[in-house]
């Protein structure tokens, strides 16, 4: 698509030189004889860019622009002048112009600048695309009561300093809090920075935190800032701080209580400023029960306690989720997304999803790929996997007698198998090399249904 470039100079041979040049680059050209003319031709045109003469009668160059700030901040405005000052050409910048030439005009000289302005332009697009990706990504979808009320708390938390602990099964969405708080917070366009202290080992954990000095220790061999410095004025997300060492406890404990924090080798202390959100799917009580978590550290951390719910308390939001997904990865794969018809959206919602969001977004993944069709039905979440199977395995631990566990394995088996078979008796018992009346007489007697 072409660029569209509006060129404002009172001089007719002006305007038509540059229509000339810029039109054989493959540009649309508008022209305007005048301030007024430009800003009125402006909402239709929608330029690009905004090529703009200095002296002009009427309305001048500098007072153009001081009105185009005010209809669009980020348009690009490269002035012209024929009678170029250091005082006009500061005047145009403290108002926002790109940049600035003179006549007579070098063509060389201003194809150079529109390109680098209209690269410009793209890269501004870009960043603004990326932002709308990552900020839909991280969007908290649910219209239940359940997830309603955790976004009240983070509406009410968000705009102050306090800090958070998250708490929540695995694949609920604990991160999805911690962004959605620094989104909403004072600190929304300072660093978001995440730690998995799960992921680190113990003896790392430390210099990932507060950062070392060279030579501190072994493979030390520069500088380097910890997470605390690198979330200076922003926010730092510690997630599984329920499996930090004892150390790193104490140490993050004194970060919070004076601000400050050491990098392991150094004499001085770095003061910051952080506000911290740490989350959990641990039972920090317990963990402090058992000596292997500091009190004092979870009251500092725990001063606002939001709980997320599992998937299973809030099985009205899985329809939304499942569209926000095949969307999503829809787009990720460059196809058309696939509908879910009433059917699969219902048996998806019968699971109880131990993995939580994570564990469904797999699943939407896997149906987007593996249907046949162009929408997703009841015997594609059938053949899935054995959603069944997965959950009457999960009920075998239950069992009071070992002859009730294999009647109830035998029975989950069975199930996955003719799930995983859209439920074709004969083609499951070929597989099984069962005999049909066999597995009809078994469908009988645990009375196994399809669902």
């Amino acid at each position: 698509m072409p660029k569209r470039v509006l060129v404002v100079d009172d001089e007719r041979g002006v305007r038509e030189a540059l229509r000339q040049i810029l039109e054989y680059e493959g540009m649309e050209i508008a022209t305007a004889n005048s301030g007024d003319e430009a800003l009125e031709s402006m909402p239709d045109f929608h330029p690009h860019l905004v090529l703009l003469d200095v002296k002009m009668a009427g309305m001048d160059g500098l007072q153009t622009l001081a009105k185009i700030r005010e209809i669009d901040d980020n348009l690009p405005v490269v002035m012209i002048s024929g009678h170029g000052s250091i005082q006009t050409a500061v005047e145009a910048t403290q108002l926002g112009a790109y940049d600035f030439l003179e006549k007579p005009l070098d063509t060389d000289r201003i194809l150079l600048t529109l390109r680098n302005a209209l690269q410009h332009v793209d890269l501004s697009s870009e960043n603004e695309r990326l932002r709308a990706v990552v900020t839909d990504r991280y969007e908290i979808i649910g219209k239940s009561r359940a997830i309603k009320e955790v976004l009240q708390v983070i509406e009410k938390v968000a705009p102050t300093p306090a800090r958070v602990l998250i708490t929540g099964e695995n694949g609920s969405g604990k991160e999805l809090i911690a962004r959605a708080i620094h989104k909403q917070s004072p600190r929304s366009d300072k660093p978001f920075v995440e730690v998995n202290c799960a992921a680190i080992p113990s003896e790392l954990i430390e210099s990932e935190l507060f950062g070392h000095m060279k030579g501190s220790f072994t493979g030390a061999f520069a500088d380097r800032p910890g997470k605390f410095e690198q979330a200076d004025s922003g926010t730092l997300f510690l997630d599984e701080i329920g499996d930090m060492s004892a150390a790193a406890q104490a140490k993050v404990l004194r970060a919070l209580e004076e601000g400050v924090v050491t990098r392991i080798g150094a004499a001085k202390a770095i003061e910051v400023d952080v506000r911290v959100i740490a989350a959990t799917n641990k039972s920090l009580e317990d963990e402090i029960a058992a000596n292997q978590f500091r009190e004092d550290l979870y009251y500092r951390l725990n001063v606002v306690p939001v709980e997320v719910p599992p998937l299973r308390a809030r099985k009205e939001d899985i329809p939304l989720l499942v569209d926000k997904f095949s969307n999503d990865l829809a787009a990720s794969f460059g196809v058309r997304p696939k509908r879910f018809n009433k059917e699969a959206l219902e048996d998806l919602a019968r699971h109880d999803w131990p993995g939580n969001v994570r564990e469904l977004r797999n699943a939407v993944e896997r149906l987007l790929i593996l249907a046949a069709s162009d929408s997703v039905s009841a015997s594609d979440v059938a053949r899935m996997g054995g959603q069944a199977q997965e959950s009457e395995l999960g009920n075998l631990m239950l069992c009071d007698t070992f002859e009730t566990f294999k009647q109830e394995a035998e029975k989950a088996f069975l199930l996955g198998k003719l799930a995983e078979n859209g439920w074709n008796v004969s083609e499951t018992a070929r597989k099984l090399s069962m005999p049909r009346s066999n597995l009809y007489k078994k469908i009988e007697k645990y009375g196994m249904e399809r669902k």
